[in-house]
């Protein structure tokens, strides 16, 4: 089957990687000169198989408020007048509820889960190396009371059979040694001992490679205009260069897939929620993190990546834009010079890129009222974690073959 993937993402190329083995003709088409240049290109680096939540969760609401008059806030907002922004924001606090977060709390587990396993297998069978380590996500509790409020994270744990661990201010410290020299700073933590980390990037376009020996083609710096559709079938896209046919396409364009999709009537909740991120190098590795560290008051990601520390996090939802604020590279620096001082920060580098986020943090995987199109995408801050799981759905869906997983509820039709 001739297939073409949208988006050159970390989503994209695994999907085009896995449809390739399926013995699929694939094309991938991307605005960028080469893979993972946007939203992939410096996220946190956390591959969080455990560490797997919703945004949207009880009590946020109120959470919520008192962040937008912190001076280093894990959400920052900036309301406009976008219709697409308000909606979006009204599906999510309709989520914040205790019944809604254990289903979209389980739906991305088992999606974590068998990412898990097809990020092993995939290793395995190319020999892709992104400065992967296997060391699992320590989420750091300042107070007693984010170590309580854990509890309802450490249910939904037990009743998926994800392992943890709840460990006091010594297991953390034993966890991740650098921490002894701020130890009175913390209270415990929750370990997910199955998450792993690794360069995004790296893998991303390490992969691309693999999936071009398979013969799929990379239409680089290439602009999208439209979906072909015909008597309620896709037929190609339409770009700025030439119409592409096509008998399925694959729309993997993370925040940008809904504005593809509305000419079509297809309503899809995605909207950009901007993350942030800073590429220390390390100077002294005993005052750095040997995985991840999730500073729960910040919603902060220190993660170490070979010889650098990535600190990544932050919610600004604010649309379609991509300045750098100082005062977001403020909390950043904050965040990690209070946790593991010591590193050289005037040598960061500092970036910002668009997650597609769903309102109830799920994405969306599987087929659309118009037949052979597909979506996968709105994976929020998790599509790193999530992509390899999401291309062997996306490859069984396209080819008509069942799942290994239950995947009706990812489609877009949960919203009706």
């Amino acid at each position: 089957m001739k297939v073409i993937v949208l988006g050159a993402g970390i989503v994209g190329v695994t999907s085009a990687y896995q449809l390739a083995k399926a013995g699929h003709d694939v094309t991938v088409v991307d605005r960028q000169s080469g893979p993972a240049l946007e939203t992939s290109f410096a996220n946190a680096g956390e591959v969080s198989f455990g560490y797997c939540s919703p945004w949207a969760a009880p009590g946020i609401p109120m959470k919520a408020m008192k962040w937008l008059f912190m001076k280093h806030a894990p959400l920052i907002l900036r309301p406009k007048l976008d219709m697409a922004m308000l909606s979006w924001m009204a599906r999510m606090l309709s989520n914040c509820t205790s019944e809604r977060y254990a289903i979209n709390k389980s739906r991305m587990l088992r999606l974590a889960d068998y990412s898990r396993i097809a990020l092993a297998d995939l290793r395995a069978e190319t020999g892709i190396a992104y400065d992967e380590r296997m060391q699992g996500t320590l989420q750091l509790f300042r107070t007693q009371q984010q170590l309580e409020s854990s509890a309802k994270d450490v249910k939904a744990l037990a009743a998926d059979g994800i392992p943890y661990e709840v460990l006091d201010r010594d297991g953390c410290v034993r966890f991740e040694p650098a921490l002894r020299h701020v130890r009175d700073k913390i209270v415990g933590g929750l370990l997910t001992p199955k998450d792993e980390t690794g360069d995004c990037f790296k893998f991303t376009n390490a992969l691309a490679a693999k999936a071009a020996a398979l013969g799929v083609r990379f239409a680089y710096g290439t602009t999208i205009k439209a979906l072909d559709v015909e008597a309620g079938r896709v037929r190609g896209v339409i770009t700025d260069r030439e119409r592409m046919s096509a008998e399925a396409v694959v729309v993997a364009l993370g925040s940008y897939s809904p504005l593809l999709l509305k000419p079509l009537g297809i309503r899809l909740p995605v909207y950009p929620v901007k993350g942030y991120s800073l590429t220390i190098p390390i100077t002294d590795a005993s005052r750095a993190p040997e995985s991840t560290v999730m500073d729960e008051t910040y919603k902060i990601a220190i993660t170490r990546l070979g010889d650098r520390i990535r600190v990544g996090g932050m919610a600004e939802i604010s649309g379609y834009t991509n300045d750098l604020g100082l005062a977001r590279r403020s909390t950043l620096e904050h965040s990690v010079t209070d946790l593991f001082p010591g590193g050289d920060i005037s040598k960061a580098s500092f970036w910002s890129g668009l997650r597609p986020m769903t309102p109830d943090g799920t994405p969306v995987i599987g087929p659309t009222k118009i037949a052979g199109l597909f979506l996968n995408t709105g994976h929020g801050t998790l599509g790193w974690t999530m992509s390899t799981g999401s291309a062997r759905l996306i490859g069984d869906l396209v080819g008509g073959r069942q799942p290994e997983i239950d995947a009706r509820d990812l489609a877009i039709s949960r919203y009706g």
